[in-house]
């Protein structure tokens, strides 16, 4: 997936500014900076959920504009920050919306299938027939995953997937990103608040400022303590855990 010079106005002001970079196929890629710097805007268009007003996300060789709807819902899944479940469904239920681009609702043997996977790797066999409300925030995530994963795209979207959960539940569900990653094949972008979750399991950091792109390269080349007092504006320490940089700042 190639981004050129994409570009976002709301009334005049450029939230995102001539952005251009490529995603590794792959590979985890987070993009992180302070809040307002547009990383959220910039994963709602590389989805096609947010309209932008100029540039080009060329997805596999055609304008991503182009995509027919069901067949760009078969290569790239996107979990929003904003998945608040109303209806009232199981875990199950939930999971299973994930193969409509391929059934239209008709379930099949082989969607089932699909979806009893999906539910076995987030280990949510035990929760399966309960309804998503009776659930906790972390497992409720992990059943969102689920569905994204039912969905068997090559890209996932996920943004700020750690968002509201505890440090035990916000690992975890780092530790399952890089799962999809390392296990399944998948090209993860995600957007996250945390840069010390972004350095220890991404394979490539992408820090936006002001609404374009202030550093992109491996965590090695972003995750330095010149780099990011810059992107900050706070004073940083860098540290290793296991031969990854992880920052202190004061």
């Amino acid at each position: 997936m190639q981004i050129k010079n994409l570009t976002k106005k709301y009334d005049d002001k450029a939230v995102v500014d001539s952005v251009s970079f490529e995603i590794p196929k792959g590979k985890v890629i987070s993009l992180i900076g302070p809040n307002g710097a547009g990383k959220s805007t910039v994963m709602g268009m590389i989805s096609r959920l947010i309209a932008h007003d100029s540039g080009q996300v060329n997805f596999e060789g055609t304008d991503i504009t182009k995509w027919k709807s069901k067949e760009l819902s078969k290569r790239l899944a996107i979990l929003t920050q904003s998945n608040n479940i109303q209806m009232k469904l199981t875990v199950r239920e939930l999971v299973a919306f994930g193969r409509f681009p391929y059934s239209g609702g008709r379930i099949t043997k082989e969607d089932q299938e699909i979806i009893d996977k999906a539910i076995s790797y987030m280990e949510l066999e035990e929760f399966q027939d309960r309804f998503i409300d009776e659930l906790s925030g972390g497992q409720r995530q992990r059943a969102c995953i689920a569905m994204v994963i039912a969905q068997d795209t090559e890209y996932v979207l996920l943004d700020e997937p750690t968002n509201n959960l505890d440090i035990y539940h916000a690992t975890n569900m780092m530790k399952i990103v890089r799962r999809l990653c390392d296990e399944l094949g998948k090209t993860v972008v995600l957007v996250l608040h945390e840069i010390n979750y972004a350095a220890f399991y991404s394979d490539y950091i992408c820090a936006f400022v002001d609404g374009k792109i202030a550093k992109f390269g491996t965590v090695e080349e972003v995750m330095t303590k010149e780099n990011l007092s810059e992107i900050y504006k706070v004073d940083f320490e860098i540290m290793e855990i296991e031969g990854k940089p992880l920052s202190i700042y004061y």
